[in-house]
């Protein structure tokens, strides 16, 4: 399990570019024009981790399976998409689907390439795409209130409950205000999570700047990170016009030395995920052994059976206990045994918080 990443953004801001840079494909076709993605490309790929290969030696496992991360390029939206302008609301739709949003702003100056407002400006493209989704929220929200309110009469308590949540958001967001979840109790969340608002979302600003600006951004990508730090979103910096030249290249050697010259140490694969892990709270863990050594994506604070549960339902159903070892620890005791006899194997209940790194044996029975 990984999750799922929505590309979104005005046109020719750079979207199918960098698809193309972290799925190392040509899928999306990054042309010149508004609208080159009419349907939203799909891209799996496995989520860097030299862990993996540190345990498959230990392990002697015959092969290597990661967690993976599927990219989604979602088509230009332009103002008035929600009203259906451009390709409108079915694009909409599809950043509903995702987990994240990668939210691509163009920070570079290129007259080569068109931009659909004729100038560069990133807070206001950044604000147009935000009303653009929070216009799409208040048009459900409506909806749903409108389907509320024709069962008021029944005095159904849960009917009641629902309508006046959904009267309560859509009041925030009219006042152009952000819905915050910490205001809410454990059933009201739970509610308002099934409403799959676009604007609710966890959002990173990709900065796409020129090549010199890599390393410390420019005046554009300052202000988008001036603007989005307000609301404790994520900013990345990224060229995709870097990262299209590293996929032309042949092999790993030659893209390591490339990364090296231009003074950077990850690609944007590796910002891009483990941004995406920060913002939806997600740690690996790895089971290892002579046929496989895999990882596995939980949330933080994952309880033991519900992270056994993601390689099996039996296995949570059934959970008896863990056999749980740190990497480092498994690392440097070359596995179960020698993790065992110096005590650092250790036997975990139902209680256990399986920490990012742990190497884990399920006992169940069922």
């Amino acid at each position: 399990m990984g999750f799922k990443c929505g590309i979104v953004g005005l046109p020719n801001v750079g979207k199918s570019t960098l698809f193309n840079a972290l799925t190392q494909s040509n899928k999306a076709e990054a042309a010149n024009y508004p609208f080159a993605t009419i349907e939203p490309n799909i891209g799996r790929v496995a989520v860097p981790d030299k862990r993996l290969e540190a345990l498959a030696s230990i392990g002697k496992s015959e092969k290597i399976i990661p967690s993976f991360m599927d990219f989604v390029d979602i088509a230009g939206l332009v103002k008035g998409a929600s009203k259906g302008e451009g390709l409108g609301n079915k694009f909409l739709g599809h950043v509903r689907e995702v987990d994240a949003i990668a939210h691509v702003v163009r920070c570079f100056e290129d007259d080569n390439i068109t931009h659909v407002s004729s100038n560069i400006n990133p807070i206001e493209d950044v604000n147009i795409i935000n009303l653009e989704l929070q216009l799409a929220d208040l048009e459900s929200l409506t909806n749903k209130k409108t389907g509320l309110d024709k069962k008021l009469k029944t005095n159904d308590k849960e009917i009641k409950f629902q309508y006046d949540i959904v009267s309560k958001i859509l009041e925030i967001l009219e006042n152009d205000k952000r819905v915050l979840l910490n205001d809410y109790n454990d059933k009201e969340k739970d509610f308002i999570k099934s409403l799959n608002l676009i604007s609710l979302k966890p959002t990173m600003y990709v900065c796409n700047v020129d090549e010199g600006s890599i390393h410390n951004g420019n005046n554009l990508s300052k202000k988008v990170d001036d603007l989005v730090s307000q609301n404790n979103h994520l900013t990345v910096l990224v060229s995709a016009s870097i990262e299209a030249q590293i996929a032309e290249l042949d092999n790993k050697e030659e893209k390591v030395e490339f990364l090296k010259e231009l003074g950077l140490d990850k690609t944007t694969l590796n910002k891009v995920i483990q941004s995406g892990y920060n913002l939806l709270n997600l740690i690996n863990y790895f089971t290892c052994g002579p046929k496989e050594t895999r990882s596995w994506t939980i949330e933080k604070n994952t309880l033991a059976p519900q992270a056994a549960g993601k390689i099996h339902s039996d296995f949570e159903k059934g959970f008896i206990r863990a056999e749980t070892v740190s990497y480092d620890d498994y690392v440097e005791n070359k596995g179960d045994a020698g993790s065992r006899d110096s005590g650092k194997l250790r036997q975990e209940g139902k209680d256990y918080i399986v920490k990012d790194g742990d190497v884990m044996n399920f006992l169940f029975n069922v």
